[in-house]
């Protein structure tokens, strides 16, 4: 610590030194990275979204197979979450990103190039399934690096800024990925979305390095960091000699995995968070499908118009830091500080099922931009992650986070599809996301208890 420090009262009440050189912010310029990765990586998995309607009539899709083509993505998300959380403890972020993000970028590329065959529909499916391979080590490797360079006390506005990537991403690429397939063709919707993921790669790999090893870092911004229990060491040591890999790093054990599910606290997180993912979902697969098929619009109108709710939802989540973290300020209380917005976001979530009892566009638009605020406001998931999962395994806490909030990946997009064949209307598949915002609210309240670091016990 900087022998020129003086004494503050820290956001946890804490006594710690704050040091008098000022620190450097690269921490924002490392978020602004994830954060873009994030909303690529999320708007590469909606192309199905936009690209569906033009694919389905040229490759001859129904519904339900529409419906098992989302799924194909979320079968290999949930089963690589867990490997890729221990892959990120075992190489390091920076790696496993980059190899996750070039690969997705390729496999999205070669969607590009299905053409009408009897076999059209399983190779879309295999592809969609290794897209969801190379996706996997986002959400693991961005919970290690948020907990690596943000204090405490501004984790909250971090996770906030990093989740509402989803929502950016539906702003920005949606409308851009329809006028690509109005313009020119449903291909072009993968061909320039992964030429993009590919580029991006090359920045990351460029740019990105953990705290404590970072030349554009001074100390006093190491220090801000880990006073507030930023773990700027974390991954330090990869890529050095096995001896000093084995001394330093603690080894992972089976045994850890399991004390994770004994956790009420963390077990009741986890199902938040498959509520939570339901709900994106329906956002990331058939809400451009719903406005095409049960609104009456166009693929270009609706890009745009999916584009408003979604900027909604970017402002809901970028707020939700805030509070977040001006309510720990005031209370000392981590529970209350990311239970609050939890609860006032999921409460607006639920607006979307009144989208069944009106009838003109604009109503329409006014609910789902109430519901996507709310979802962003109260997804603060990945910050809850970064204040509880154990110091040792923060990489693969997150990966069994992630994984169990997308099995409802695997479900939610075939049970709409169902739904939808048996229907022929989306009523009952907006009662069914609605009702998941509720389970949210139920889960941190009456299962979760207090916020807190989980412990490992030896």
């Amino acid at each position: 610590m900087n022998k020129e420090a003086a004494n503050a009262k820290s956001d946890y009440g804490i006594q710690t030194e704050i040091p008098l050189q000022r620190p450097t912010r690269y921490r924002f310029l490392v978020l602004a990275l994830i954060t873009i990765i994030l909303t690529l990586s999320t708007a590469d998995r909606a192309t199905l979204s936009v690209a569906g309607v033009g694919m389905g009539k040229d490759l001859g899709f129904d519904s339900v197979q529409l419906g098992y083509l989302f799924s194909a993505f979320s079968w290999a998300y949930v089963l690589g979450q867990v490997p890729a959380g221990w892959l990120g403890d075992k190489i390091g972020s920076k790696k496993t990103i980059f190899i996750g993000l070039f690969m997705w970028s390729v496999v999205t590329v070669l969607m590009g190039f299905i053409v009408p065959s009897s076999i059209a529909f399983f190779l879309l499916l295999g592809l969609r399934f290794c897209l969801g391979i190379f996706e996997t080590p986002v959400g693991p490797s961005s919970g290690k690096i948020i907990a690596s360079w943000f204090p405490g006390h501004e984790r909250g506005i971090a996770g906030s800024i990093f989740n509402s990537a989803q929502y950016f991403s539906l702003a920005i690429f949606t409308p851009f990925m329809g006028w690509l397939a109005y313009t020119f063709s449903w291909h072009y919707v993968y061909i320039v979305m992964g030429a993009l993921g590919i580029i991006l790669a090359f920045i990351w790999q460029a740019l990105f390095q953990v705290p404590s090893k970072h030349k554009g870092v001074n100390q006093a911004e190491l220090d801000l960091i880990q006073a507030g229990g930023g773990l700027i060491d974390m991954d330090a040591n990869i890529g050095e000699s096995k001896s000093n890999e084995a001394s330093s790093k603690p080894k992972v054990k089976l045994s850890d995995i399991g004390q994770l599910f004994k956790s009420r606290m963390l077990g009741g997180i986890f199902l938040a968070q498959y509520c939570i993912t339901a709900i994106s979902w329906f956002y990331w697969s058939w809400f451009p499908i719903y406005l095409v098929k049960e609104r009456g619009l166009s693929i270009l109108q609706a890009g745009f118009m999916a584009s408003i709710p979604a900027i909604a939802g970017g402002i809901g989540g970028v707020l939700a830091g805030f509070v977040s973290d001006w309510i720990l300020k005031k209370t000392g209380s981590l529970s209350l500080a990311r239970k609050i917005p939890i609860t006032i976001g999921f409460t607006l979530s639920a607006f979307i099922i009144l989208c069944n009892y009106v009838q003109t566009d604009a109503m329409v638009v006014f609910l789902m931009s109430a519901a996507f605020f709310g979802k962003g406001f109260g997804n603060l998931g990945w910050t809850v992650v970064a204040d509880t999962a154990p110091k040792k395994i923060v990489g693969l806490t997150g990966g069994v986070f992630n994984s169990i909030g997308q099995m409802s990946g695997i479900i939610t997009p075939v049970v709409i599809g169902y739904i939808l064949h048996a229907t022929g209307s989306f009523n009952g598949a907006l009662i069914y996301v609605g009702v998941h915002g509720v389970m949210v609210i139920l889960s941190y309240w009456v299962i979760v208890g207090k916020i807190q670091r989980f412990e490992l016990k030896e």
